[in-house]
């Protein structure tokens, strides 16, 4: 029973993780799709016409979008992948509820246990 228990666990970490993976490749696919979006209908598009106040709104709305959108989608997918390091790595592998107290770190108790 004890090793069944332990074989369901894995399978459930594995499938999480994979999961975890997965939303973070998601995310990796909508930015490279989202850049192939801005530079061809916005940059090249507006690359087209002889008018240099459209070329320079072009150039605008181009840095605009891809510093707005996805700047910020960058730092959700960093955001994500420093949270899923977090939990789903870090308690899976270090972290065990044995009912210690936890006792932060400090200067001050190790200079007094010296004395």
């Amino acid at each position: 029973v004890h090793q069944m228990i332990h074989t369901i666990e894995f399978v459930l970490g594995a499938v999480s993780n994979t999961a975890s993976y997965l939303r973070l490749w998601a995310l990796s696919l909508a930015h490279a799709e989202l850049s192939a979006v801005f530079y061809e209908k916005i940059l090249l598009l507006t690359w087209r016409y002889n008018i240099i106040a459209i070329k320079i709104l072009g150039i605008i709305i181009f840095v605009s979008a891809t510093v707005g959108v996805l700047l910020l989608m960058e730092s959700l997918s960093a955001f994500l992948h420093a949270l899923r390091l977090h939990w789903v790595e870090f308690q899976n592998k270090f972290y065990k509820g044995d009912g210690y107290k936890f006792q932060p770190f400090s200067f001050s108790i190790l200079s007094d246990e010296d004395n």
